[in-house]
């Protein structure tokens, strides 16, 4: 339970990491391509800080060298790449469905949580295994 709990509590700031990522995105560019950098700059973001939460608190991992520690990222990352498809997809459907940023934001924030359910599920499986 008390994992839960805590995955639960850091997808909730990593969702707010990202939005607010892209919140300052917009406000900083506003040209051509604005949305799509806020959604890319807000899933960087993300990414880092979810990773970071998750290797510590979670899954209690530690890497034991800095190739290691590069791997587990990359496996990470990789598993976020299936994961991002369902976030960037809500998100772009709601966009596109209703032209409006808090329904996008809304949509973005709708795909993560499912995002982050898939995620738990492949980083325990394939990321965060015993050496």
């Amino acid at each position: 339970m008390r994992i839960a709990v805590l995955y639960a509590l850091f997808a909730a700031l990593s969702i707010a990491v990202n939005i607010g990522t892209q919140v300052a995105s917009m406000a900083l560019y506003g040209g051509r391509w604005a949305v799509w950098f806020s959604i890319f700059a807000g899933t960087a973001a993300g990414l880092v800080s979810k990773y970071l939460l998750d290797k510590r608190w979670i899954f209690r991992h530690v890497s034991r060298d800095r190739l290691h520690e590069a791997r587990t990222f990359v496996l990470y990352t990789a598993m976020g790449v299936v994961t991002t498809v369902v976030f960037w997809g809500t998100e772009a459907a709601f966009h596109l469905t209703f032209h409006s940023d808090v329904w996008r934001y809304f949509g973005g924030a709708l795909g993560l949580v499912i995002g982050y359910v898939l995620k738990y599920r492949l980083d325990k499986h394939y990321v965060f295994t015993a050496a």
